[in-house]
């Protein structure tokens, strides 16, 4: 178990547990008193430390290196019944965006997403999540297939950014995350988005407009990263605290500006430290959400969307 700065405390006292434990079984000292009194400290401490999460707590929580990815809801969610897909038909496979056919229950979905790497090897071969443009005509593809067959799409939000290098502007990233969210307005099935981890920029809102967007508790949702935004203003990644407190990017801040639709709870701790908790939570908002929106015709379905959108920034006085 990996421990972020704002965790240690609880590391101290899971620590004092296991030694309490060890003592324990190892002597015939009895120390269930003393081990009842550290765990009720240790929750304590938990609910007091994710209760006041920083916007910036809850960024390093959305990169913590055992979140899971998109690959461990997908199949977490559909099991074997999941076909992956692969390829644009035009360039390559991009392998940091993936895709493919899913059944919950009885329901298909397709699902699409960022996958991001869990050591270094996979995270190269993922290209941290960085799709280029052939992942976004990938998606744009699967997505089409979908509509051709009524099948309601789902799409997982966990991305740094698109890939910024040259050769991926040389081929037209722009255009593609672009020409992705034009689609995705008027695509006549249901569309279910979710951020599980970083929204970050045009690369999440390649595949990110939605008739519902669902956020998991501690994950940001933003037009630039707080590092990038504090290099900007300051000069400095060293205001990375203001600048994500600024940018009003957690889960929270983008359901009060009506960007959000619905927070899908974490256990305490994170997603992380109860994954089967976690999948749960989002089998049952896909399931609710798809509820809701399996009835309405493809016209309303695309009015209402494009409706959603064109209210997003709009104050009135």
């Amino acid at each position: 178990m990996e421990y972020l700065e704002f965790e240690l405390p609880i590391k101290e006292l899971e620590d004092q547990l296991q030694k309490c434990e060890i003592i324990g079984k190892e002597s015939e000292v009895d120390v269930t008193e003393t081990c009842k009194q550290i765990e009720k400290k240790l929750i304590a401490t938990k609910k007091e430390i994710y209760k006041n999460l920083t916007p910036w707590q809850r960024v390093q929580m959305s990169r913590h290196p055992s979140r899971p990815y998109t690959l461990d809801y997908i199949k977490a969610l559909c099991g074997d019944s999941f076909l992956e897909l692969h390829g644009d038909r035009s360039f390559k496979d991009d392998k940091a965006m993936i895709g493919g056919l899913g059944k919950i229950g009885d329901q298909s979905f397709m699902f699409i997403g960022q996958q991001k790497g869990y050591n270094t090897k996979t995270r190269q071969f993922r290209n941290f999540g960085m799709a280029n443009p052939e992942g976004y005509r990938k998606a744009l593809r699967l997505m089409k297939s979908a509509e051709k067959f009524g099948i309601p799409v789902v799409t997982l939000l966990d991305t740094p950014g698109a890939y910024p290098g040259l050769e991926a502007e040389e081929r037209g990233q722009g255009e593609a995350i672009a020409r992705n969210i034009l689609e995705m307005t008027r695509l006549k099935v249901p569309i279910i988005t979710i951020v599980i981890g970083e929204g970050a920029s045009g690369g999440a809102l390649g595949i990110g407009v939605g008739d519902k967007v669902l956020m998991l508790e501690n994950t940001w949702y933003s037009v630039i990263s707080p590092e990038s935004c504090s290099s900007i203003l300051w000069r400095s990644w060293e205001y990375k605290e203001q600048a994500a407190d600024a940018l009003k990017l957690t889960a929270k801040d983008m359901k009060k500006q009506g960007i959000v639709d619905e927070i899908i709870k974490e256990p305490i701790g994170g997603a992380h430290s109860d994954r089967e908790k976690t999948y749960l939570a989002v089998k049952s908002a896909i399931l609710k959400t798809f509820d809701e929106l399996k009835n309405l015709s493809p016209k309303d379905l695309v009015n209402k969307r494009q409706e959603k959108y064109l209210e997003i920034g709009v104050f009135k006085g």
